[in-house]
């Protein structure tokens, strides 16, 4: 492992009672590459990307991430970790009955210590950092407003800003824009690139749509019943009939095949 590695996998199996999720996956992530998890549901992405802060730990194989045997991790060590791990969720996580900013603030919880109850128990310094990073995602106008009155796009940017709160050096995202529609997602898919590119973020995203993949990433790992069945820099790439046969890789069944096939003319019929 040379020293920009920022993630190292090596022979990652995990299995649920009789049902084998992750098997035998080996996957190097260098600083400041945006790399996509590309797959059909169930071909692992999202446990694959559990392991990354231990939120699953591993049947067999070995995790490190930033220098640190993840499955070793406990207390403290493991709370260190996850403070330099932002992550990104599908369906937002947010408290819709809170305010926008102070779903930001809790993005600084890891470290700091008690129970923050209301605005007033931040520091003024936390709270200018978080309108900071508002005005970064386009939303420094509904600071004030309930998380729950924004539109899905909207509170994915909250998503982001919250994740923002921790200064991460790596950035988990599991299939964020999944709930959203495509003009928001492409919306959402290009500010993440854009911060990444800024504070010089290492990135992995597992996503389903193959256009936002090629337009998005450096690099595509396609994943199939828990195995890595591609792994390709997006550099030189890809036309439309290119893109079939990639995901024609991953995805090889005939159920599978005629998934993307819909999926593929569902994107350009919206486009």
């Amino acid at each position: 492992m040379n020293a920009s590695t920022v993630v190292n996998i090596e022979r990652l199996t995990k299995r649920f009672g009789s049902t084998t999720a992750l098997s035998d996956v080996n996957l190097t992530v260098d600083r400041g590459e945006i790399v996509v998890l590309l797959g059909l549901s169930g071909s692992g992405k999202s446990t694959l990307l559990r392991h990354i802060d231990a939120l699953e730990l591993p049947t067999s194989g070995s995790v490190s991430v930033l220098g640190a045997d993840v499955p070793e991790l406990r207390g403290r060590a493991l709370r260190r970790l996850r403070s330099r791990v932002g992550f990104i969720f599908q369906q937002f996580e947010l408290v819709g009955s809170l305010t926008v900013l102070e779903n930001v603030l809790t993005g600084a919880l890891a470290g700091l210590r008690g129970p923050r109850l209301g605005l007033f128990s931040y520091s003024r310094e936390h709270k200018l950092r978080a309108m900071g990073h508002l005005d970064r995602v386009g939303l420094l106008d509904r600071a004030y407003q309930r998380a729950d009155t924004l539109s899905g796009g909207q509170q994915q940017r909250v998503a982001i800003a919250r994740a923002l709160m921790q200064n991460p050096e790596v950035l988990l995202a599991d299939e964020p824009v999944a709930s959203l529609d495509p003009e928001s997602s492409s919306q959402v898919m290009a500010l993440i690139r854009e911060i990444a590119a800024d504070d010089g973020l290492t990135v992995l995203c597992s996503l389903h749509q193959v256009d936002l993949a090629i337009d998005w990433a450096d690099r595509i790992v396609g994943l199939r019943h828990g195995e890595v069945v591609l792994d390709t820099t997006t550099d030189g790439l890809l036309d439309k009939a290119q893109v079939m046969e990639i995901y024609g890789r991953v995805a090889t069944s005939t159920a599978e095949l005629a998934a993307v096939a819909n999926e593929l003319l569902t994107a350009e019929s919206v486009s």
